[in-house]
């Protein structure tokens, strides 16, 4: 009973702590908004994510590795890149990207 007791608590311990170790980090793709998702996820739909947030749209982030998309907290510190390929900081909760660093990446 102890040992299976033992084991079970290991085993929620590594799920655990492979959940919180993968929420954090950097990540590379594109702003845009969340109308067009993954449509406008490339270099020419800047000013299309800037319309489309003016009426009503929130800015995304789209990731390149998966093409997940993420709602972005931060909307004021993406604004200005909208449409740009970027490398984000911050962590995952969800959905949401909390973001507490933005630069351009490296021209695909």
């Amino acid at each position: 009973m102890k040992l299976r007791f033992a084991a079970g608590m290991m085993a929620a311990l590594i799920v655990l702590s492979g959940l919180a170790l993968a929420s954090e980090g950097s990540w590379t793709g594109y702003i845009t908004d969340s109308k067009c998702g993954v449509r406008g996820a490339n270099e020419g739909a800047g000013e299309c994510a800037t319309k489309c947030v003016k009426e009503g749209a929130k800015y995304v982030f789209v990731d390149d590795a998966d093409k997940k998309v993420y709602a972005v907290d931060a909307q004021g510190k993406v604004a200005a890149h909208a449409g740009h390929h970027v490398t984000v900081t911050g962590t995952v909760d969800g959905d949401t990207l909390k973001l507490t660093a933005i630069d351009m990446a490296p021209a695909k």
